[in-house]
């Protein structure tokens, strides 16, 4: 079966700030649960309520990241899961300043590759994740919502008729709808 004609583009400039000023901006699940650190340092839970900002000044910037929670997928078996956060040191047990560790592997959540992640010459040259232009990764983009049961094919790609300028493509998948929460089959 050709993959290719069911792709639906949806172009998603930065400036379509309405679609995410309202609602979440991740249709697979709410905002519930993310990770805030407690009185009492345990980790996730009873502190006050903080929320993501979906949006900064109108227009601009639109935060696509996923909410780091305690169950989070990891891409590797073995993992770091459960708290992400925790408090080591807390004014309200006595210290003069509250200290919090965040513990995560760099394959969890939202994340872009490091150029070295999958080719060696490149790892061995150091080419880590601080060597990114951060002007590739934030502007404008093209939001391609690929259907449920398709693969992103060499031919769906070329299928995608890219318009000449455009440096940034994100695909929405499947995993946005499991919202990073079950292993990936």
């Amino acid at each position: 079966m050709d993959a290719a004609p069911l792709l639906a583009l949806l172009l998603a400039a930065v400036s379509l700030s309405a679609a995410a000023a309202g609602d979440g901006a991740h249709p697979g699940y709410s905002d519930e649960g993310t990770c805030t650190v407690d009185a009492a340092g345990a980790g996730v839970g009873s502190g006050p309520e903080l929320r993501r900002l979906e949006e900064r000044r109108p227009g601009r910037i639109i935060d696509i990241t996923h909410a780091y929670v305690p169950d989070l997928l990891a891409f590797a078996p073995g993992a770091v899961t459960g708290p992400l956060v925790h408090l080591k040191e807390s004014m309200a047990n006595g210290s003069e300043y509250n200290l919090s560790e965040l513990r995560l592997e760099c394959h969890m959540g939202t994340h872009v590759d490091a150029p070295g992640h999958m080719n060696q010459g490149h790892f061995a040259a150091g080419l880590d994740v601080d060597t990114l232009d951060l002007d590739v990764l934030n502007g404008p983009a093209l939001l391609v919502d690929v259907p449920r049961d398709t693969n992103i094919t060499a031919e769906a790609m070329e299928f995608l008729n890219i318009p000449r300028g455009v440096r940034r493509v994100l695909f929405r998948t499947l995993n946005t709808d499991r919202g990073w929460r079950t292993v990936a089959s």
